[in-house]
């Protein structure tokens, strides 16, 4: 009969193992992080910006192919943007400006980007986060843009058309409302939250939670922490919210469209360069005459470009007066955007070149 060996030694041997492992991740993180300064002096030297973040953010795409396991693409992705997040603040802190308070859906998309350092600023309003780019107090922004069930988002458009302000990134954020509180589903008598989460959650709470009040708020942070303080409310919100001020998960994931996603853009800083798998937005009003659309959309036609986004807003301060926002495949330096833009422009009241930027990598 064999003698088998102790489970003791075994785990032992793990142990060594993975503190060696951890040993060769320490020195290889240091050596990371040395490389990382040693490339932003040369930038320095060559008066280029200190860091790159479509550069970050293609070594990413790239990485993640490679994964095999067993951590995910959504593991793989957090660890990467704390590692990216901790040695960009040896070379520059970067601010930004999110839509506050924490743990509303702007700051999980700026941690999303930037990884959760401490210098996401949160401010009352999608404004406030525009004239912090136009003021300098920070570097870049994170706003809604558009949301799968909800489409557009009508502040961040309205600033646009007020402040133009270069996009040079996006973030795609799935979104999934949890109904947190700190009593039963029964108890419940009021449901705080942002007028577009309630949305979202419409025929869920129609079916679930008819008998309950809808109180809308500016943040589904702010619902949670009313939430917290006050007997029989419930808030819809982020599980970080929840977690934050110590609320319980009532029911997870109330969302109507499991597939709910809002889109954000990331403004601020300077163009991003050619990736190969860009996007360009573009701001622009047209004469108020027949065929005017029309002709303006034949441009893209023409250039053989694929639109991926169209919305129509209002401008502000007139009444039947329209600004057009499209986003299409392709850099603005690209030869066929090029000649597509100049021909835009001969159709165009005005034309506004929002930005260029990779398209956000996703899990």
């Amino acid at each position: 009969m064999s003698k088998k060996k102790s489970s003791g030694g075994s785990a032992n041997s793990v142990r060594r193992e993975i503190q060696r492992l951890d040993r060769d991740l320490l020195k290889s993180l240091s050596d990371r992080a040395r490389a990382v300064q040693k490339l932003a002096k040369i930038r320095q030297n060559e008066k280029l910006p200190l860091y790159d973040l479509t550069e970050e953010q293609e070594a990413l795409a790239e990485l993640l192919p490679q994964n095999k396991g067993p951590l995910s693409a959504d593991a793989l992705r957090n660890v990467y943007r704390e590692i990216l997040g901790t040695a960009r603040t040896l070379v520059k802190p970067i601010r930004v400006a999110y839509l506050g308070p924490k743990y509303s859906y702007s700051h999980l998309a700026a941690i999303d980007r930037f990884g959760d350092g401490p210098d996401l600023t949160p401010v009352a309003t999608i404004k406030a986060v525009f004239e912090s780019i136009h003021f300098r107090q920070t570097d870049f922004g994170i706003v809604p843009i558009e949301n799968s069930t909800d489409g557009r988002i009508v502040d961040t458009l309205d600033m646009f058309a007020r402040l133009p302000t270069p996009v040079t990134g996006e973030v795609q954020l799935a979104i999934h409302h949890h109904l947190l509180g700190k009593c039963s589903r029964g108890e419940i008598t009021e449901v705080y939250s942002k007028p577009q989460a309630l949305s979202q959650c419409r025929e869920w709470l129609a079916k679930n939670l008819s008998g309950a009040k809808q109180v809308e708020m500016t943040s589904t942070a702010i619902a949670a922490q009313i939430a917290a303080d006050k007997p029989g409310a419930a808030a819809i919100a982020s599980l970080e919210a929840g977690m934050h001020y110590g609320l319980a998960v009532i029911d997870g994931e109330i969302e109507d469209n499991k597939n709910n996603v809002t889109r954000f853009a990331l403004i601020g800083g300077e163009m991003p360069h050619r990736t190969g798998r860009d996007k360009t937005a573009l701001m622009f009003e047209i004469q108020h005459k027949p065929g005017s659309l029309a002709d303006a959309m034949l441009v893209f036609k023409r250039g053989r470009l694929n639109l991926t986004w169209i919305e129509s807003f209002p401008m502000p301060g007139t009444k039947s007066e329209y600004l057009f926002f499209v986003e299409l495949e392709g850099h603005q330096t690209d030869s066929r955007v090029k000649k597509a833009l100049a021909a835009l422009q001969r159709k165009t009241a005005r034309l506004e070149v929002l930005g260029s930027y990779a398209r956000a990598v996703t899990a």
